[in-house]
């Protein structure tokens, strides 16, 4: 005796949690892309035209108080060093690289004589330094 089924089975299948995911992902990428910022410190660069595409892989910022003081930041660190240690930082940070470079982030009120300062580290280090600005 062959018993027969009532109820039919189904072939498709429901795209709608597949679609809530999809776009629940999308949003958290859209987020956190948006955070992901390499100067963390609020800095008004000088404006060029010029443009480098070499990569540096550590950053040094400095801040102006406009009260002739300045505070050194590396990679964005929002807790200062002071001037002396600064090179020591940089040559902690890129000795293992095989091409060491690093990029300034200066206020655009900074005096050239703290940016010279840091160029100077570069060059007894034999590092390659870039200049960050804005694009005009």
């Amino acid at each position: 005796m062959a018993y027969k089924r009532n109820t039919k089975i189904l072939s498709d299948i429901g795209m709608s949690s597949m679609t809530d995911l999809v776009f629940l992902l999308l949003i958290f990428f859209l987020i956190t892309s948006t955070l992901v910022n390499p100067n963390a410190l609020k800095l008004l660069l000088p404006k060029s035209t010029g443009q480098v595409s070499a990569k540096a892989t550590v950053s040094v910022s400095i801040k102006d108080w406009h009260d002739d003081t300045y505070t050194y930041h590396i990679n964005g660190d929002e807790n200062p060093i002071p001037f002396a240690e600064v090179e020591d930082e940089l040559v902690g940070l890129l000795q293992s690289e095989e091409d060491p470079t690093f990029s300034i982030y200066a206020d655009e009120t900074v005096p050239v004589r703290e940016i010279v300062s840091v160029m100077n580290i570069a060059k007894r280090n034999h590092y390659k330094v870039i200049l960050a600005t804005q694009p005009e």
